[in-house]
């Protein structure tokens, strides 16, 4: 595609933080759902117990986490690869796994950070090995007609998760309201990205949730003042309670010292039994997200028409995934991977300025740190987003059916291979083997790679039968 900005542009500075803002609103979402679910499935875990509690994960703090955690990746990779790193999904298990174990030593979030860093360290070994003997084998083992169909099903696999956020206001509204909310967000998306003239066309998650959020919050207002319940979508709770007691702190706040205060508590009860089981949850899972960690970067270098394994290196964009992800942790209790979300912002703007993503970390740690702006944002209603992720999780899929297309589908080799993939990441195939889960996306590329290694006796002898006639 035809890029705006490409990677080493540098846009203006008042358009710089207006992208900045872009992508820090496509990637808020989905980096803050991380700590909110760990943080049920321990507040289930104690309430099943009848034990104390440790503190809770901060949404603020994975977004510090996430913008120091970025920082880190570019740093890796030499600020060639225009990608946002946020909180992963696919330690939800293991990170459930460290806090129930958290309840009988009371070791707190320190169980998540030992589990980020094995999960990074995993990454930092798999560096050394690709260093050492190329990426080659990548291409080999998965080459477009593999690639392209995982990729088309990461942004399938988040179909429902745009659904369900479409159909939801979060002041008690009517769903159909928060469906009508969302469909505005989305249209006017779309008009800015289609017919929006220079900087309009390159900011349209900005202006059409902008477009929603007033749109929702004049119905709630209406809703309020005609006592109409199913007109109320924006819950402002957050910014109440903000200003319900005015001081300095209730401005400024450092997002992870409570984090770390209890990371510090739970040293003393630290144990090498514990360390080990912590090591079993997060390792496994460390070499699945490394299939995705490929697919996100194929991903992108199609976007950019770069191939970001060759330069500046999958050595270097593990390492930064990896060092990326530690650093996340410690800040924030959350392991971090790229973004679909942040691929599909350069995808749909145009804009691949790794500049861009640097200003897009340091927003999103500046924000964390200001509470007023944090409430803010959490007060952007899950319908209005949910119409912005339906264009960036079909972004993410339609790149990937691109790719397929250079595939031969004639062939019946590659449309079992295809098949396979798209059936299974659709259908959600996933496997578990304890505290371990094979992510449905890491399963439909495994079944991939198998498919097409079974399969490809049959391009061999075709090729034997060639020379024969020859």
């Amino acid at each position: 595609m035809k890029l705006a900005y490409n990677i080493k542009d540098k846009p203006k500075f008042g358009q710089l933080i207006v992208f900045a803002f872009q992508q820090l609103l496509a990637i808020m979402a989905a980096t803050i759902v991380v700590p909110i679910i760990t943080n049920g499935n321990t507040a289930a875990a104690f309430e099943a117990t009848g034990k104390g509690a440790v503190s809770n994960l901060s949404t603020v703090a994975a977004l510090c986490g996430a913008g120091i955690g970025t920082i880190v990746y570019l740093l890796f990779t030499k600020s060639k690869s225009p990608v946002f790193l946020g909180s992963s999904f696919a330690f939800l298990g293991s990170m459930a796994a460290a806090f129930t174990g958290a309840i009988s030593a009371q070791l707190g979030v320190l169980g998540l950070i030992i589990g980020a860093v094995f999960a990074g360290l995993v990454y930092v070994i798999i560096a050394i090995v690709v260093k050492l003997v190329g990426v080659k084998w990548i291409n080999k083992l998965m080459p477009a007609v593999i690639i392209g169909p995982t990729v088309a099903i990461i942004g399938l696999s988040l179909a429902g998760s745009a659904i369900n956020d479409l159909k939801t206001a979060p002041a008690g509204g009517d769903y159909r309201i928060a469906i009508l909310c969302g469909l505005v967000t989305l249209a006017v998306t779309m008009v800015c990205s289609v017919y929006g003239k220079k900087t309009l066309k390159m900011v349209p998650f900005v202006i059409g949730i902008l477009a929603g959020y007033v749109f929702s919050l004049i119905l709630t207002i209406i809703g309020d003042n005609a006592g109409i319940d199913a007109l109320k979508v924006v819950d402002l709770t957050a910014l109440k309670d903000l200003f319900a007691d005015i001081k300095v702190s209730t401005f400024v706040s450092f997002p992870t010292w409570d984090l770390w205060k209890d990371a510090i508590d739970g040293v003393k009860d630290l144990s090498w039994s514990y360390v080990g089981a912590i090591a079993v949850a997060y390792v496994p899972v460390a070499f699945v997200v490394f299939a995705e960690h490929i697919a996100d970067h194929k991903n992108i270098s199609s976007i950019i028409e770069k191939d970001l394994l060759e330069e500046p290196g999958l050595h270097r964009t593990l390492l930064g995934d990896g060092v990326g992800s530690m650093a996340g942790a410690i800040f924030g209790g959350a392991p971090n991977t790229t973004y679909g979300e942040s691929i599909g912002c350069v995808a749909i703007s145009g804009n691949a300025s790794v500049i861009t993503i640097w200003a897009t970390a340091i927003l999103a740690i500046i924000i964390s740190f200001l509470s007023p702006f944090a409430a803010f944002l959490s007060t952007i209603p899950n319908c209005v987003m949910g119409g912005v992720c339906m264009a960036l999780y079909g972004f993410i899929a339609v790149s990937g059916l691109k790719m397929v297309q250079k595939v031969d589908l004639e062939d019946n080799r590659n449309l079992f291979v295809v098949s396979v993939i798209l059936i299974a990441g659709i259908g959600g195939l996933s496997v578990s083997f304890g505290e371990v889960n094979i992510t449905t996306i890491a399963l439909a590329l495994i079944l991939g790679i198998l498919t097409n290694v079974l399969l490809s006796r049959k391009k061999a002898d075709n090729n034997i039968n060639i020379e024969e006639q020859k």
